[in-house]
């Protein structure tokens, strides 16, 4: 077989993601503080990109009639009205500097420059505040920086010793003392522990029965078996629960408080108001600035030649694609929530409990769109409702049947196993199958017991043994 070089021609179709396309595609799915972000980098590094500025009219006389002028606004806002009143101005020079100075020159360093306090912070401030030697600081600054977010000792203390060569004696005695800082109880090895510690720093550690019931049957009070440990302490009802209400001011976690993450601000991307027996919908363009090619360049790119021309050439036509980009965003958005609004109508009239089952898909084909489209246009972007703040990711849900053939909504299924676990009896909780029951009878949904038990999980409510009070 011989081998040989042959030249031939090809006619052929390929799709090729060109800079401006990845560029319209990574705009639909950024959220709204994310693609201010972008905006104002663009403007920074394209000289052609400017803000427009509405002219604001002035409230002075000649200003209504028409005859007011930019210079003599600029006139009245710089001219030095103290100089020219001289000794007869109600303000001194050195009050009007003092108004004039930033409201952050007036404020202590640490004041400007603050964070939240962490655990480990505030105990090695109360570290560097005891009695500590060298040695021990080691030991300490091993302990801390092994801590869980609920406080609790992650590492063996021969892992300790290994590591700081220290001696078993001096790393228990550093232990003691740290646990007994606030929040007391901290670096813990067990929850038994924990309150035990706790009990002794409040003096209460003097009752065996209060004792006993913390160390040896925490796992009995979580299951609700009241009734045997009441036999086996010799203890009325009341009394045990006089314990049990002793035992709840103590904190199981005492890091939890410092482990709190930051809040999460939501900006909605839109708003949905109900207006004359109807839905209206206005994108949130608060902040975002409108972009406008500067004229100065637009003009100059006649008479300009060479590289420059090309410089400004190539940044003119990125321009003009991301205000098409940002046109184009805006538009798939506002088609997406409106397909979403009659969609999902009744909810937006009633609550969720209305919720219907909705995919991507059908979206889509209804604004005749792609499904990755509105999954891009869908991701990290919340709208404002009669009935809160929601992600639009929210309004696509899975679908139970119903007797009748027709479907309901996931969501709206959580939503009344929240309701009724929230209208039960607390001393006869309802359980995962009599839920199911109720469900069946309310809504004529097929569902199992396993599935309900799902649900709840996923909500985080607990079971029906654990959320039985027998109090």
């Amino acid at each position: 077989m011989g081998l040989e070089l042959r030249q031939q021609l090809k006619l052929s179709q390929q799709l090729v993601m060109t800079p401006q396309l990845q560029q319209a595609i990574k705009l639909l799915q950024l959220s709204r503080l994310e693609l201010l972000d972008t905006v104002q980098q663009e403007l920074l590094e394209n000289p052609i990109l400017e803000e427009a500025e509405a002219l604001e009219r002035t409230d002075s006389p000649d200003a209504e009639s028409g005859t007011a002028t930019l210079e003599d606004a600029a006139i009245s806002r710089e001219a030095d009205w103290d100089n020219y009143l001289g000794e007869f101005s109600s303000t001194s020079k050195q009050a009007g500097t003092r108004e004039s100075e930033s409201l952050e020159e007036g404020m202590s360093f640490e004041a400007r420059m603050t964070k939240a306090t962490t655990l480990e912070g505030h105990l090695a401030w109360q570290m560097c505040l005891s009695n500590f030697t060298d040695k021990e600081v080691a030991i300490g600054e091993c302990i801390i920086g092994n801590l869980s977010n609920g406080g609790f000792l992650r590492i063996e203390l021969d892992e300790i010793c290994e590591t700081c060569y220290a001696e078993f004696e001096d790393v228990e005695r550093v232990l003691s003392r740290i646990q007994r800082f606030d929040p007391v109880g901290v670096a813990a090895r067990t929850p038994q522990e924990c309150l035990l510690i706790q009990l002794e720093v409040l003096r209460l550690d003097d009752d065996p029965i209060l004792v006993s019931l913390v160390r040896d049957h925490l796992e009995d009070l979580e299951k609700n078996r009241y009734k045997p440990l009441a036999r086996k302490f010799k203890l009325s009802m009341e009394d045990l629960k006089s314990y049990l209400d002793l035992m709840q001011t103590l904190d199981p976690l005492p890091g939890a408080s410092f482990s709190g993450g930051d809040s999460f601000y939501v900006s909605p991307d839109a708003y949905v108001y109900e207006y004359d027996g109807d839905f209206v919908i206005v994108l949130n363009e608060d902040g975002l600035p409108k972009l406008q090619m500067n004229s100065f360049y637009v003009e100059t790119l006649a008479s300009t030649k060479g590289e420059d021309k090309e410089y400004f050439q190539e940044k003119m036509r990125s321009a003009q694609w991301l205000m098409k980009s940002l046109y184009q965003r805006q538009r798939t958005l506002y088609k997406v929530l409106d397909s979403i609004v009659r969609f999902q109508r009744g909810f937006f009239q009633s609550g969720v409990s209305k919720l219907k089952p909705l995919i991507l898909k059908e979206v889509a084909e209804d604004i005749e769109m792609h499904e990755s489209t509105v999954s891009r246009i869908t991701t990290s972007k919340y709208v404002s409702t009669p009935h809160g703040i929601y992600e639009l990711k929210f309004f696509f849900n899975s679908a139970l049947g119903l007797d009748d053939g027709s479907q309901v909504g996931s969501e709206s299924v959580k939503a009344l196993i929240k309701k009724l676990i929230s209208e039960e009896n607390s001393k006869k909780p309802l359980s995962d199958e009599k839920i199911a029951e109720m469900l069946k009878d309310e809504l004529e949904v097929n569902i199992a017991r396993r599935t309900v038990a799902k649900y709840r999980t996923a909500m985080g409510i607990r079971s029906s043994s654990k959320r039985k009070q027998v109090f």
